[in-house]
């Protein structure tokens, strides 16, 4: 049988489908690197959920990520007032496969001690008019507000810059402050408990986004194994079926 010459060609090609195959590899662990950490993440988040409530003078008074990070998802009980006329409506959000507003209202805390903006839950829109606001009813007195710390309500996309007025896609915490000049915490609350003020809180639980790793880290292993594959076929098992044999 004659032995088949190694070409330049041959070792372009071993060196391609070696750095290809490793490079591949190393993105599928990554992948699986981060479903760990995202798992640790979701496993803090539910032991945060079991901590007793914070009082409403910590969240007022944590201003950086270092003193905001540790209180969220802890639970939180807030006593005040709303300001209605800063509520917020944020379209297009969803719930239990309904479309509808997410409703945020500014609640000033008892004894003027800050003020709290409270995600207080969805309400669906009207589709015959959509620029129709849904009846919110706000308690004009002292109100209880039960809920947990959020960081910020997730973003839906949006075409163009966001704009002012009571509905809107998104809103930015920051932007806010400035816009309404109220003395609002850094952080926000999700207010929790059953059905009130013609508003429903059936929150999911927050996405860690696992299953996408997990999507990934398939893709990157499947193509690691096909380049290896395609590299033992045309290299190496196709021209021993072709070469002669004595």
């Amino acid at each position: 049988m004659t032995r088949r010459t190694f070409t330049w060609r041959d070792g372009l090609i071993l060196v391609a489908a070696v750095v290809g195959i490793v490079v591949t590899f190393r993105l599928g662990l990554w992948q699986l690197s981060r479903v760990d950490e995202k798992e640790a993440q979701q496993a803090a988040m539910d032991a945060r959920e079991q901590l007793p409530a914070i009082p409403p003078a910590a969240l007022v008074a944590a201003r950086e990520p270092a003193q905001t990070d540790p209180l969220l998802h802890r639970a939180v009980r807030l006593d005040g007032q709303w300001l209605p006329d800063a509520t917020v409506f944020l379209d297009n959000r969803s719930m239990d496969g309904r479309a509808g507003f997410f409703v945020l209202t500014p609640l000033r805390l008892a004894g003027d001690a800050g003020v709290v903006l409270v995600l207080r839950g969805w309400a669906p829109r009207n589709f015959q008019q959509r620029d129709a606001l849904p009846p919110v009813p706000t308690p004009a007195g002292p109100v209880a507000v039960t809920g947990r710390v959020m960081e910020r309500v997730p973003a839906v996309f949006a075409l163009g810059q966001e704009s002012g007025g009571r509905i809107r896609q998104n809103l930015d915490l920051g932007a806010y402050r400035v816009e309404t000049g109220l003395p609002l915490a850094a952080t926000l609350v999700q207010q929790t408990g059953p059905a009130s003020d013609g508003l429903q809180r059936d929150w999911p639980p927050p996405a860690t986004g696992v299953d996408r790793n997990y999507g990934y880290a398939f893709q990157w292993f499947g193509l690691c194994t096909l380049m290896a594959l395609l590299f033992l076929w045309f290299q190496v098992v196709r021209p021993f079926l072709r070469s002669p044999r004595a």
